[in-house]
């Protein structure tokens, strides 16, 4: 009896002791994180303003507006002149710069909120949050209801996959009545859209359709090697992700350029889907291949902690072993990189909506950063500038109804926007340095946006990181 009591007196201290290490964990976490506040952050308080002396780049039409005023009214662009009375308003002086709408990024894997001020440091206002866990509906409730400041955030659901499709990051759908109800779950729960993948059977892709149809749920798709690639573009899909994946499937790992033109041949005649590449998450291989530090590089600092343990480091082992027992890979890396931009250049001249996305937060493709990888390659892909801009704005915002109050800078528009010092519409680096962004209506100067790549670079949340993982492996 003492044996027995002795022990269950052990499993009650170490009961204990784990609670208050989550306690302490959750508490930290949330202390850290109170930069982001903004309820204790006088800066974050003023919505209503008047902006003089900038030059406007609405989106809207390929134009530049010279020396205009911008009233920005409780979050929202009231008026756009050269002629706002001074007198009635708070006023910042824009110095000459040049204002646009701010960037939207429309594929993105979000793990903590430390990432939220990093993307706004980038100038990325909007972001599509491609794998939904529950720790992304607290965010996102967190966002709207201006607790904390932050991109707008919208969030698919879990990755529906199917009966095969092993991993424990994928919810495995085993019939068309398991799809339904997880559809119907989803729509209930406060996920913003459905997120299919790889593995769902046609009978079981069907009744997702026919679900989120009946829900009101738009469907971005990982397309699945189970249907054919038309599957997608003929059904209600709004967005088709991944450039690698054209060759995966319709081109069997072939870089076939008379295939290729039968795959934009079906983009052209079929209903209005987008396209979203995430180009810079595949060309980051290659990077990989041809830098065995790349995980000790400044940019690694960026990505969550728990996924550069993790994801990063496996990622480039991958790699880096099968560097050293093929000696093909590089070049073949770098081949269909570059078939990857004929292939943008190809859906762009046909007239597919080409919308940005990164696939930030996976491998080594951190938050904000890469957005400007992404909008460079399409310019390599032979995009004009305005036309790369067009694909982090208005392309974005012609794809999901939630998207459609952003993306120009026009009257009535939420007033979430980038100034930078010269003109992005000469020179895209310019993005990538924001004297200035607002979101929402409030602004944030270069020394805030610097703040937040701070306190992201410090941050150390690898176990806070790891429960919140458990919590959608267990809870979903």
């Amino acid at each position: 009896m003492n044996f027995l009591k002795r022990f269950f007196q052990l499993i009650g201290v170490a009961v204990l002791l784990l609670l208050s290490i989550l306690i302490f964990t959750f508490l930290r976490d949330r202390h850290n994180l109170m930069y982001l506040n903004i309820e204790n952050n006088a800066l974050f308080h003023q919505n209503t303003y008047l902006i003089k002396n900038v030059n406007v780049i609405p989106m809207s039409s390929d134009t530049l507006l010279r020396n205009q005023m911008i009233l920005i009214k409780e979050g929202e662009i009231s008026d756009i002149s050269q002629n706002i009375p001074e007198s009635d308003w708070k006023v910042i002086d824009g110095d000459g710069a040049y204002i646009l709408p701010g960037l939207i990024d429309m594929h993105v894997h979000v793990w903590d909120e430390y990432e939220l001020g990093v993307y706004l440091a980038n100038g990325v206002t909007a972001v599509r949050n491609l794998w939904g866990q529950p720790m992304h509906l607290r965010m996102k409730q967190a966002i709207n209801e201006e607790k904390i400041i932050g991109p707008l955030f919208f969030t698919s659901s879990p990755k529906l996959t199917g009966p095969v499709y092993i991993g424990d990051d994928n919810l495995q759908m085993n019939s068309p009545q398991e799809a339904i109800d997880k559809v119907k779950e989803y729509k209930l729960k406060g996920y913003d859209f459905i997120k299919t993948y790889n593995g769902l059977t046609r009978d079981i892709y069907d009744a997702v359709i026919k679900e989120s149809r009946k829900q009101g749920l738009e469907i971005a798709a990982h397309p699945s090697s189970e249907v054919p690639y038309f599957y997608h573009i003929e059904n209600e899909v709004v967005t088709i992700e991944h450039a690698e994946d054209i060759v995966q499937q319709p081109l069997h790992y072939r870089l076939d350029t008379n295939k290729l033109n039968e795959v934009v041949a079906l983009f052209k005649s079929g209903p209005n889907v987008s396209f979203c590449p995430t180009l810079v998450v595949f060309h980051n291989i290659y990077r990989m291949l041809m830098d065995d530090s790349i995980l000790n590089s400044k940019q690694l600092t960026f990505m969550n902690p728990l996924i550069r343990k993790v994801d990063s480091k496996a990622q480039f082992d991958r790699w880096s072993q099968t560097k050293s027992t093929d000696a093909t890979i590089v070049n073949r890396i770098k081949a269909q990189h570059n078939f990857h931009l004929l292939a943008i250049n190809k859906l762009h001249k046909a007239g597919v909506n080409i919308v940005a996305g990164t696939d930030a937060g996976i491998g080594i493709t951190p938050a904000g950063f890469s957005i400007h990888e992404e909008l460079n390659l399409y310019k390599q892909a032979g995009m004009s500038n305005f036309e790369v801009l067009k694909t982090a704005t208005v392309n974005a915002s012609q794809t999901h109804d939630f998207l459609n109050n952003v993306g120009t800078l026009e009257v009535g528009k939420i007033a979430n926007l980038i100034m930078v010092e010269n003109n992005p519409l000469i020179n895209l680096e310019e993005l990538s340095k924001p004297k200035s962004v607002i979101i929402k209506g409030r602004y944030l100067s270069n020394e805030v946006l610097n703040s937040f790549k701070n306190k992201a670079m410090k941050r150390e949340n690898l176990l806070m990181t790891g429960l919140k993982y458990l919590e959608y492996l267990i809870f979903e």
